[in-house]
């Protein structure tokens, strides 16, 4: 059955809320960010292979425990959007959008009429059949998130009409990337890439658009806060995971300090 979305609550009464990107390709990866607290999930299917019945998998295990359930894309194409919100996402994270004519017809992939053409079905949102589907097709349009992610060079000069168009719910930031297309790749916080951010951010707010950060460093938040940004993204639970590990065996490998371990 279709679930409210809360992070779209959240975002619409402004609330700070945590996200991370989920690119283990397993249910019980969803079970950890869950148990962990965060406020909702961006399931990767543009990096990751994995398979739709795991995508399914994730997304079910993600409505048990009333964490949002959104999933990046690898393109915009209209089966691909539609076969994931029937298999149960709250959301759509289009990667790379670089100009306002791509976004519409993602929106209108995502939407009913009249407000899109996404093609009726009475799958697992709606409950197959159960409530009146008529209604479902008005509360699936006012429940589900479309997010553009900014991700080049194109895409922040062309940020006003991206923001400009209807049915659009968050930008999310795309730094890695961006830094690329500015000729400065993986330097994250490099001047050009940080105002190129703002810049985005600025007309996001302009349009009434909630932004969603990555906290890459620990000044980042305050940072963002002071631009009243209040969502966040903390990477990837694979990257995550790698440092925690990477932290306990250097801790277990350090020498012990000989007067502490003096009787």
């Amino acid at each position: 059955m279709l679930r409210t979305n809360r992070l779209k609550r959240a975002l619409g009464e402004g609330r700070e809320v945590h996200g991370v990107m989920a690119s283990l390709p397993t249910a019980a990866s969803i079970e950890l960010i869950a148990e962990a607290g965060f406020d909702f999930v961006v399931i990767d299917t543009e990096h990751v292979l994995i398979n739709p019945e795991t995508v399914e998998h994730m997304i079910r295990t993600a409505e048990s425990y009333r964490l949002t359930p959104l999933v990046r894309v690898a393109d915009a194409d209209p089966k691909t959007l539609l076969r994931l919100l029937d298999g149960g996402a709250q959301g759509i994270v289009l990667p790379n959008v670089e100009d306002a004519a791509t976004l519409r017809r993602a929106v209108a992939a995502c939407k009913y009429a009249p407000e899109g053409e996404r093609s009726l079905n009475a799958g697992r949102p709606g409950a197959f059949g159960k409530a009146s589907l008529a209604e479902y097709v008005i509360e699936a349009n006012r429940e589900i998130l479309v997010v553009a992610m900014i991700e080049s060079r194109r895409g922040v000069a062309g940020i006003e009409a991206i923001c400009a168009v209807p049915g659009l719910d968050m930008v999310l930031e795309g730094a890695a990337d961006l830094s690329q297309s500015l000729g400065v790749t993986w330097q994250t916080g490099h001047p050009e890439v940080v105002r190129a951010l703002e810049a985005v951010q600025r007309t996001a707010r302009e349009h009434r658009l909630p932004y969603c950060a990555f906290l890459r460093d620990p000044a980042a938040k305050a940072r963002w806060q002071a631009r009243g940004v209040s969502a966040f993204m903390l990477g990837d639970e694979r990257g995550i995971a790698f440092r925690a590990l990477q932290k306990a065996l250097g801790d277990a490998r350090a020498p012990i300090d000989s007067e502490v371990a003096r009787p």
